[in-house]
């Protein structure tokens, strides 16, 4: 797991990391549609989303196998838990068709909270929980770049 903020890039960000990030800086805007624009075919693009966070109990955990998540805030605050331990045995394992599988929760879940331009990389087999509330439920645009890492 890597975080960091859009606007601060570290030099020691990977480079295919940071081209991805600047990609949306360069292209993604208020007015941008929601749903999915291609990068570089199945091997590189964006999901721009708006959603309403949830209370963390209420958020499944998820993990991925072939695809590097890059959650990056776009407008609002978003609760995000993690965990540094492997995936248990998920309870919906949509690994083969949309290389997704959900848990309840991860093991000795940590959490930390991303505002505007905050971004969180996840590499496959990292379990998180995006869209948790903090505090009350409330809307948040973000953009999920997904980078194939087999």
């Amino acid at each position: 797991m890597i975080i960091g903020n859009i606007h601060s890039l570290q030099s020691w960000l990977p480079q295919e990391l940071r081209q991805a990030i600047e990609h949306v800086k360069q292209h993604i805007t208020p007015e941008t549609p929601l749903g999915k624009h291609d990068i570089d075919g199945n091997s590189l693009f964006m999901l721009v989303s708006e959603d309403s966070t949830q209370p963390f109990e209420e958020r499944p955990a998820e993990f991925h196998q072939r695809y590097l998540d890059i959650q990056i805030v776009m407008r609002g605050q978003e609760g995000m838990t993690f965990s540094c331990l492997p995936a248990g045995t998920p309870e919906t394992d949509w690994l083969a068709d949309k290389d997704i599988a959900f848990l309840p929760e991860g093991e000795q879940e940590k959490t930390v909270v991303l505002n505007e331009g905050d971004f969180v990389v996840f590499y496959p087999g990292e379990v998180h929980k995006p869209l948790c509330a903090v505090g009350k439920p409330a809307p948040v645009r973000k953009v999920v770049v997904k980078m194939l890492m087999v």
